[in-house]
């Protein structure tokens, strides 16, 4: 869908900006790096086929660089588990991001998963715990880095976690 879009000079949500834009077409770049590049454990493998049918909702939007580095490792694991996986979009959906605000934010990608019956079984998001510090610890003290540094710092931190962290805390949300 993203492709789609910017072949149309166009982005999920509403702004439209160049800003916007820009970020769209970098988060491609960074998920279709991740579709070539990231391979799931076969221990993970192993525990997502042993889990019980449910379906996954992620709540997201292709500018946004935290959904571009995680949603990638989230569809593996979804994949292999045989778990159906849905993208909401979050601007087009409100109704469904206010039932999933961290505190008062609207942050994303936001991981929804519900059993057979609707009842949901977990929720995760909007980043790893240690990708979430390094985003407290930069608002605490933004100053001097500005906020591109910090960025160049999230992404960093990404690629060389390499989506260990995320499957981790997914996999301890399914087993708990």
């Amino acid at each position: 869908m993203l492709e789609s879009l910017l072949a149309a000079n166009k982005t999920t949500g509403a702004n439209q900006s160049e800003e916007y834009l820009f970020y769209a077409k970098l988060n491609l770049q960074r998920m279709h790096r991740w579709n070539k590049t990231f391979v799931l454990p076969e221990t993970t493998r192993k525990i997502m086929q042993q889990q019980p049918a449910q379906g996954w909702w992620v709540i997201t939007e292709g500018w946004c660089g935290d959904s571009a580095q995680n949603l990638p490792v989230i569809a593996r694991i979804a994949e292999a588990g045989n778990i159906p996986l849905k993208i909401v979009l979050r601007d087009d959906n409100p109704q469904i991001m206010d039932q999933y605000l961290t505190g008062t934010s609207k942050s994303i990608p936001i991981l929804a998963a519900f059993d057979v019956s609707g009842s949901l079984l977990f929720r995760w998001g909007p980043r790893p715990e240690a990708a979430q510090t390094l985003l407290t610890a930069w608002k605490k003290e933004p100053e001097p880095r500005p906020f591109e540094d910090f960025e160049k710092e999230m992404h960093t931190w990404y690629t060389q976690d390499k989506g260990r962290s995320v499957q981790k805390e997914i996999l301890h949300l399914l087993q708990n």
